[in-house]
Parts: structure tokens; sequence; C-alpha cells
């Protein structure tokens, strides 16, 4: 087959969606089938700035939501153009998001729609749109009408799945997140190298937070909970690996609590790097919340980290308690829960061998359970469901 995955969002960027592309786009190719993706990045540079990013901008600034919505819909416009253009030469489109859904769909040929959140609830979360504003009501429409136009609708976690049932009374089918457990090595990666490439000084444990830095993934949980921690591993520094809005909070808390010099700021980071630092980590902590409706999905970092050979330790809250099993190959954690968080990582930090069997278990878990390959078969079955009923 020739698929043509689509997305309003630059590709490649910081964060998960990101990520599943890219690897679906491998696992696809590996079975033969050509693979092209046309996201925002691709389309004109100019139109990118002057149609899709200033105007929203600005009007923002005056009405928030608007602008978001604004230019949202102005990317779908650029997107559609561009697929119209192209789309001669594929069998099928994988949409990412509600508006490269509407776009695809626009162009006639048979659109497979991937949910990987709840968009509306996580525009709030960010604080890019008012809840229960009209342009709230606005995009929850356009999320209905994306669902129930696309010729198959695909969740990334059951919780999604049932939101789709509920906003649009589709039966959407459950293909949870992945990775290409093979793309990480940790026994190939010198874990004291990698510290001192960051300036972490020798015997210092790593914490590391590789998320984006926005209220769902509850980045400042771990910030609160260091001091606690560093009372009985004063050696220890939190390294974080990521941006977003969230940024100012942690930077202000750190200087607050006194722990400046404990706390490490990396911003984004190439993907190809994560894998050495996720290797390099004594624990990598995935503290998501609960924020305006929003539940972390089949997480990807998480899976990454499982494949890395790190401990994790998580919040309890969505796709999270799907991919763990407490105190087996993982530890899951009271959302907002400082105190939960704090022992958690120092119960690891006070047993290594205890932190490796959950590594070593985690890792066989997404070996058997979570790989790129397998994912792949099934996304091309519900193509190929796609192009015959279409």
């Amino acid at each position: 087959m020739k698929i043509l995955i689509t997305t309003i969002f630059d590709y490649p960027h910081e964060g998960g969606l990101s990520t599943h592309v890219s690897t679906l786009k491998n696992g696809l190719e590996a079975s033969g089938h050509v693979v092209d993706v046309l996201s925002f990045t691709k389309l004109n540079p100019l139109f990118r700035k002057v149609y899709a990013q200033a105007p929203g901008y600005l009007i923002n600034k005056v009405k928030p939501g608007k602008g978001q919505l604004i230019n949202d819909r102005n990317r779908m416009s650029l997107l559609s153009s561009q697929i119209k253009e192209v789309k001669e030469k594929y069998d099928v489109i994988n949409s990412q998001d509600i508006y490269a859904a509407l776009a695809s769909i626009e162009s006639g040929l048979p659109t497979v729609a991937t949910v990987h959140g709840y968009f509306s609830y996580e525009a709030i979360s960010r604080g890019a749109m008012v809840e229960n504003s009209p342009e709230d009501y606005e995009v929850r429409e356009l999320e209905r009408k994306a669902y129930q136009q696309a010729n198959r609708v695909i969740a990334v976690d059951k919780r999604i799945r049932e939101y789709i049932k509920n906003v649009a009374n589709v039966d959407a089918i459950t293909i949870k997140n992945f990775i290409n457990v093979a793309s990480f090595q940790p026994s190939l990666v010198n874990g004291e190298k990698v510290k001192q490439e960051l300036g972490i000084p020798s015997n210092t444990k790593m914490l590391f937070v590789p998320r984006r830095l926005t209220e769902k993934n509850g980045v400042i949980f771990p910030t609160l909970a260091l001091p606690k921690v560093l009372e009985k591993h004063p050696q220890t520094m939190l390294v974080y690996a990521g941006t977003g809005e969230q940024m100012e909070s942690i930077l202000a808390k750190k200087e607050e609590l006194g722990i400046g010099n404990q706390v490490k700021m990396l911003g984004s980071v190439p993907h190809e790097k994560m894998r050495e630092l996720y290797a390099a980590a004594d624990v990598v902590l995935v503290p998501s919340i609960h924020s305006k409706g929003v539940e972390e999905a089949t997480s990807i970092s998480a899976l990454e980290a499982m494949g890395s050979g790190a401990p994790v330790v998580a919040g309890a809250v969505g796709g999270l308690k799907e991919i763990f099993t407490h105190e087996v190959d993982g530890l899951l954690v009271e959302e907002q829960n400082v105190n939960d968080l704090a022992h958690a990582i120092t119960r690891i930090l006070d047993d290594s061998s205890y932190g490796k069997q959950l590594a070593n278990r985690a890792r066989e878990k997404v070996v058997n359970e979570y790989s790129h390959i397998a994912a792949a078969k099934s996304f091309e079955q519900i193509y190929l469901e796609a192009i015959s009923t279409h």
C-alpha cells in the first residue's frame, strides 16, 4: 500500500505524537509499504508564518481560544490544499488529529483517524482555550464530525475509545502505543559518560523526567518531591528533557526550595539523544495527573523508559495503570502526592537490585506486548478495511 500520514502539527517535533508517527512509519515500511508524512512543517514557510501562526497569536492576546481556533482552521485549510495535490499517489490516509482528519476526508481518499487524546480538553488544560467557551463547543463539534466521517477510527487506549463513543457514538478500534524496542540498547550506553557530558558529578544519582512541560504531565511534582529525596540521597540530580508552559513554574519552584543546583533543564532534546538519557537514568519519572478532564494515554515516554532498562515511577492515572503492574515492572504512585512520589524514588535508590528487577521485567513486557512491528500489522489490517468499505 501507499500510505499518507497527515497532521496539522510540526513533524518531527517534541512529543509522543511525532514519535508515534516515526515508529509506525518504520514498522509499515519494514512490511514493504510506502509511507509519507504530510505535516505543517512541510507546508510553505511564508504561508505558515503569515496565514497560520501570526493571526491567531495576535488574536489570542485579546480573546483566549479564538486565535487558537483560527490558527488550527488555517492549518487545516493549508493541509487540505496540499493533500488534494498529492492524493492520486496514495491508497489511504492515516490522520493524527481532528483537523488533519477533516482535511483528509475532504480529499475523498479512505481515511483512518488515529486519536491520541482529548483534543478540546487538552487545549483547555494547556491554557490555549477557555472551558465552555464558544470556541470550546466548536472544537468539540469538530471532534464529533471527524470521528463520524472517518472510515475507521483508532484509539491509543481504552479510555480514549470510550471518550470517542461518548462524543460521537463511534466504535473505535484500540491499538495501544508502541515502540521500536530494537532501537533501545541500554547495554551499549555508557551511563557515566552520558552523565559526565551533562555535567553531573560522578556517583550522583540521576532522576529523569522525559516529558513535555505541560500541566497534565505533572512535571512540577518531581521538583516538589526532590527535597525529601535529598534528605536521604543528597547526591541526586533531577533532569528534565522537554519544553512547555510549566517551564517557568519549575524554574521558580526550584529556586524557592533552594535546590537550583540539583535540577537541570535540558530543553528540547533530539530523540536519538533521549535513548542515552533513559539508559543513563537511575529512575525515570512519569508523574502524570488528571488535568481538566485529560488523562495520560498509553505513554510513549513510559514505554521508551521500559525499553531502556531503567526503573519507572509513574502516576496511577489513565493508560499508565494499563502499562504497569505495580511493584512488578514499575511503581505507581497516587497523583499529585509528593510524599508518595518521594517515597517511591527513595525506595529504588535505596535498593538498586530491586530497581534492576523492575527494569528487567518492564523491558520483557515491552518486547512481548508493545512491538512496533506487531502494531504496524494491526494498522495495515485497518487500512485494508477502510479501503474496502470506502
